[in-house]
């Protein structure tokens, strides 16, 4: 038997692909035209407006959770893959749970990542191709064992807290 979590993932799944599609925008259209179709004939009054208001608020407070739940799901499967790409490559493994470091870590490690681009742009501007990507290599590398010492702080403080507030 389904559960509760299951039938909801497939009903916001069917929804999400069925309210994407070009004919539910042109459904919404023409919902939007009949009711401005109408409004003389109520007199444009507080009713007339009320039922366009309430549909559309109705509408758009159920398919936030809709959407919400998609975007979880195709961030968790998106995560998963990249997580299997660098566990699987070459990549520092230390970037696994890169999603947990707080702004200032990642700012850190972002701003790594842009000197070692900019270093590497500027080797390849330099006349001596070879001489500058070894020099690049080597800025890498340390760029890396940077960024790997980031993450390692920001892991021990995390334990540090986690272990502060189970004794509390």
């Amino acid at each position: 038997m389904a559960t509760l979590s299951q039938h909801f993932r497939q009903f916001a799944e069917v929804t999400a692909r069925s309210t994407g599609r070009p004919a539910a925008f042109l459904l919404a259209v023409l919902v939007v035209v009949v009711w401005a179709a109408t409004g003389p004939l109520f007199h444009f009054g507080d009713t007339w407006q009320l039922v366009i208001n309430t549909g559309t608020t109705i509408i758009t407070f159920l398919m936030v959770f809709l959407i919400q739940n998609s975007q979880n799901r195709d961030s968790a499967a998106l995560q998963i893959k990249l997580d299997e790409l660098i566990r699987s490559t070459a990549a520092h493994n230390s970037l696994l749970d890169l999603e947990d470091a707080d702004e200032e870590t990642l700012e850190r490690i972002r701003e790594n990542y842009r000197k070692l681009a900019s270093r590497k742009e500027s080797a390849r501007a330099a006349a001596s191709k070879k001489a500058g990507e070894e020099e690049v290599a080597e800025e890498a590398c340390a760029e890396v064992e940077q960024i790997d010492h980031e993450l390692e702080r920001h892991r021990q403080k995390q334990a540090a807290e986690n272990g502060k507030s189970s004794r509390d």
